[in-house]
């Protein structure tokens, strides 16, 4: 038999640097340079889910986003 104080505790979500609707491009890879909006990490937390400025949904590398720099307003 087996008590709850025998269950391990879960591990921790993973932690990502992206927030969902970030500005993104691909730093890395074979899209490099295309730019999107982070969605969310999928079940494997190495992989993550980018709209791209197609409207289109896929699945990079975390290791391959990086955070787009928006512009600064003109002054």
């Amino acid at each position: 038999m087996r008590l709850d104080s025998d269950v391990p505790p879960a591990a921790p979500p993973a932690s990502c640097p992206f927030h969902k609707g970030d500005p993104v491009y691909l730093a890395k890879g074979s899209y490099q340079g295309t730019v999107g909006t982070f969605l969310n990490l999928r079940s494997d937390p190495k992989w993550a889910d980018i709209r791209e400025s197609s409207e289109i949904v896929r699945a990079h590398p975390v290791e391959w986003i990086a955070l787009s720099i928006p512009p600064k307003a003109q002054q």
